[in-house]
């Protein structure tokens, strides 16, 4: 079996059923061509439209039960059929606000944003249309309903694309893509796509440079080489890829990359372009017109101002009432550490935070007394990723101490460094001062921020990840951050948690 059938064969999906099962079969990444690849996505459509239905009846009904019960008066007749109407005004209003379009599913908060935008839109509406017409829909129907069916749309689609991102990461409903650029560049993009599987491409091979064709070679880094820049469109008409994602190289100008379109017109390929700054999501990078060429602008990230005193005090607010919510749980785990193990309950180390300066961290103490002025013994053995300390069986750790780290209550008192400001819910790891003399460049730039009490390295993988994955994130972190963002990595942190997933 050559590399190209061994990349094909282990991106096949699983067969099932194909009757009335969540997704259509989507066939086989090999023998089957992009139509039948791509043929559940019809279905997924149809089952979120249904669900939206679904929703938006509930909803119509509960309002509707909740404020009228059984009276039959006018205003609650009038109410009675808006609750009938709601399901189809509903589904109306999410093909205006485009919610159903493929482009916005999957993945992504677009969709979400769109229906959010979509349920202010109709609030809007039924309230200028009762007041112009008088009808005599009650607001406390209307206010009841419209945000309970937001609620209920947006969690029956979260579910059905965690079920879906679930089914890809174990190798079904997949695109075939090829990576298209110079060798570094398209090494490391396929190490993302495959870290992200949940998106839905497989890389299946790459195109190169002829000068980056090795004599003899078939492939690079796990990679089969179809072909050079020169024969993209015709690799992609002989495999029916499904993708074509082109990195930046001098190679591929704006005239081949015209060029390139027009060819792959002439098949289903989607044609996906990286910008060379990867690192930046969205909202940060603009088309704008310039002299008539639309250009890629570069927003500044937003490090200062009001949106810095935003979540500072949100910060500040929420470590105070998770002090005191949790207060009677700390307590009991600084009592169980301080029966079980001889020595204090925290553990306090020198860290290094916002613009360099160094600040005293609180832990609950997981480990053996001294356990700090050990790690030059055990150095040799790290697991950890060549920067940082790491042992999977570490020595040093007390009973008690194993159990409060898988779940990283240790990190609980670090809660009191956020209300003195030292650090923040969410940021970057805190890391020590030895570990900043081995930092690169790029790894300065964490310290425009506060380090975090969980952060992209919390949902990521924690001690799992490479340094070179690390210094990835917080640099990520750093560049895009907004306080959407860090209620998305809050909200990810219960279950990264609870999996206990890279914490030792």
């Amino acid at each position: 079996m050559s590399l190209l059938d061994t990349r094909l064969a282990t991106a096949r999906p699983v067969q099932h059923s194909t009757g009335r099962g969540w997704f259509a079969y989507a066939g086989r990444l090999r023998g089957e061509g992009t139509e039948a690849r791509r043929a559940w996505r019809y279905g997924y459509v149809r089952r979120v439209v249904v669900g939206d239905v679904v929703c938006a009846a509930m909803a119509g009904l509960a309002g509707y039960a909740v404020r009228f019960g059984t009276d039959a008066g006018g205003t609650a007749h009038a109410s009675f059929w808006a609750a009938l109407a709601l399901p189809l005004i509903w589904v109306g209003a999410m093909l205006v606000a485009r919610s159903y379009e493929q482009r916005y599913l999957w993945v992504g908060p677009e969709e979400f944003r769109r229906v959010y935008g979509a349920a202010v839109m109709l609030l809007a509406t039924l309230g200028t249309v009762s007041w112009a017409f008088r009808l005599e829909v009650a607001r406390g129907f209307v206010i009841l309903a419209v945000p309970l069916a937001t609620t209920l749309t947006l969690a029956q689609r979260y579910t059905r694309r965690r079920l879906l991102h679930r089914a890809r990461s174990g190798g079904r409903y997949q695109q075939t893509t090829i990576l298209v650029g110079h060798r570094s560049a398209v090494a490391a993009l396929d190490e993302q796509i495959d870290r992200e599987a949940y998106h839905g491409y497989r890389v299946i091979g790459c195109c190169l440079p002829s000068d980056q064709q090795r004599p003899g070679a078939e492939a690079f880094n796990g990679l089969p080489v179809l072909g050079n820049l020169a024969e993209v469109a015709d690799v992609v008409a002989r495999f029916e890829v499904d993708a074509v994602a082109v990195l930046p190289c001098p190679e591929l100008d704006g005239s081949a990359l015209r060029r390139l379109g027009w060819a792959l017109e002439k098949t289903q390929a989607e044609l996906l372009l990286a910008p060379a700054v990867t690192e930046l999501v969205g909202s940060r990078v603009q088309i704008r017109p310039v002299s008539g060429l639309p250009l890629l602008h570069m927003e500044r990230p937003e490090l200062a101002g009001v949106r810095r005193l935003t979540k500072s005090l949100f910060d500040k607010t929420a470590a105070a009432f998770g002090l005191l919510f949790l207060l009677p749980a700390l307590l009991t785990v600084a009592l169980t550490i301080k029966v079980t193990s001889p020595g204090p309950v925290f553990f306090k180390q020198q860290r290094v935070g916002r613009d360099g300066r160094t600040f005293p961290m609180f832990k609950f103490r997981s480990m053996v007394v001294g356990a700090d002025r050990m790690v030059d013994d055990l150095a040799p053995e790290s697991d950890g990723n060549g920067v940082l300390f790491k042992k999977k069986d570490d020595p040093r750790v007390t009973g008690i101490g194993r159990f409060i780290r898988r779940y990283s209550i240790d990190e609980m008192p670090q809660l009191i460094n956020v209300l003195r400001g030292d650090m923040s819910l969410v940021g970057p790891r805190p890391p020590l001062a030895s570990e900043v003399e081995r930092y690169g460049f790029d790894m300065h730039r964490r310290f425009l921020v506060k380090p975090g009490l969980t952060g992209l390295w919390q949902v990521s993988g924690r001690s799992d990840l490479s340094w070179d994955d690390s210094v990835r994130i917080d640099v990520r972190y750093v560049e895009n951050w907004s306080l959407t963002f860090d209620f998305m990595i809050l909200w990810k942190t219960v279950g990264a948690v609870l999996r206990g997933s890279g914490a030792y």
